[in-house]
């Protein structure tokens, strides 16, 4: 097996192969979605509304690249995302600009933490801060400048916070919320939409109270008790899951991915 970037047991390997976190793929769009730059540089430059799944698909499978794979994959994961990226720009956003790139790497870093420890089990303050620095490893490759990450994982929660605040450039607008309704209740061939019901709620468990009104998700009681039974019940299945099915890759196996992703922002 090839050496990748990071070591076969450091955190952000552990945390970023439990599949559990697809859980958590909803979260992480709906955060990103809710900065109006980042929601026009996703509806003018992709087929996001016609395929929403493919932009979640193609964030796994670069997470995964650069995560898992041998350095050769990681690198042309990174040069295909940059390469894309080189091409995204509108009236007042460009898709390479670090503001942007900081937003959508902290709500991949959040989500995953929250996601994780909601789902499989909490991580201790140090583990927090290492894969903090492990990600922030990935997010520098991507083009954003060392000197942009907050210094701590407790900057790191200060800075997602005050994005999020009242007052921060991260405000749900109609076109997020068109955007979203694609993320909630995507069409998947042969699968009805009602389906997607229990994602939506569990997604809109998981997001921060506040983007989860912007957005208009109902919940009420019901909602929360369904939430609650979840969060209870899914760490006691994930326990005794074998990992054959708990987790991707397995340990110790090599990874290929495609390099040429065709990753659209």
């Amino acid at each position: 097996m090839r050496a990748g970037l990071f070591p076969d047991d450091s955190i952000v390997r552990k945390v970023n192969r439990e599949n559990v976190l697809i859980l958590g793929g909803g979260r992480a769009l709906l955060m990103q979605l809710a900065h109006p730059k980042v929601a026009a540089g996703v509806d003018e430059h992709s087929d996001f509304r016609v395929r929403p799944i493919q932009r979640l698909r193609r964030t796994v499978l670069m997470t995964m690249a650069i995560v898992f794979g041998d350095r050769q994959t990681a690198l042309a994961a990174v040069n295909a995302v940059n390469r894309t990226h080189a091409r995204v720009r509108g009236r007042d956003y460009r898709a390479l600009d670090p503001d942007l790139l900081l937003w959508v790497h902290a709500t991949l870093v959040d989500s995953a933490l929250v996601t994780y420890e909601t789902f499989v089990r909490p991580l201790s303050a140090s583990a927090r801060e290492e894969f903090y620095r492990q990600m922030n490893i990935a997010g520098e490759m991507l083009g954003i400048p060392r000197e942009r990450f907050p210094a701590t994982f407790e900057d790191f929660r200060s800075y997602v916070d005050t994005m999020l605040s009242a007052s921060g450039p991260v405000q749900v607008d109609e076109r997020a919320r068109e955007l979203g309704r694609f993320v909630l209740r995507p069409k998947v061939r042969l699968v009805p939409g009602g389906a997607m019901i229990p994602f939506e709620v569990v997604t809109a468990g998981l997001l921060p109270a506040g983007l989860r009104e912007q957005y208009g998700l109902k919940w009420g009681r019901g909602h929360e008790r369904f939430f609650r039974l979840v969060v209870k019940a899914l760490p006691r299945l994930i326990a005794v899951t074998p990992p054959i099915l708990r987790v991707w890759p397995l340990p110790g196996h090599d990874v290929k991915l495609a390099a040429n992703l065709s990753l659209t922002s």
